[in-house]
């Protein structure tokens, strides 16, 4: 029998190991971006396929030479060209939609903002 702080470690690390699928609760229903929002699209489909997006902080991205890089769970990330979304962006803030490859995050869009 497992002791109870190694099984509840166990339990711990598969619910953070295990994806979560982002599904659209309706909190944003009546906002005149959300039609917008849920429009957008990279070279890899469209951004609210799989996930929500989320808004990066100016000091969790960057941009060198062209190509840009984010912080996604403590690591930097190349943003792929594909993953750059090219139309101009209403809601103004940096936005990034992630996804995982063997426990690592990717970029399927990323939206830069206007950095203040």
């Amino acid at each position: 029998m497992f002791p109870a702080k190694l099984a509840a470690s166990l339990l711990g690390s598969a619910l953070l190991l295990t994806p979560v699928l982002a599904r659209d609760d309706g909190r944003y229903d009546h906002s005149a971006l959300k039609s917008w929002l849920q429009s957008l699209q990279s070279e890899f489909g469209k951004c609210c396929t799989d996930a929500d997006g989320y808004i990066v902080s100016d000091a969790d991205w960057e941009s060198s030479r062209g190509r840009y890089r984010v912080l996604i769970d403590g690591e930097w990330v190349l943003v792929p060209d594909g993953a750059v979304v090219t139309e101009p962006n209403r809601f103004g803030r940096t936005m990034v939609w992630r996804h995982y490859i063997d426990g690592h995050p990717r970029v399927r869009c990323f939206m830069p903002g206007f950095m203040t």
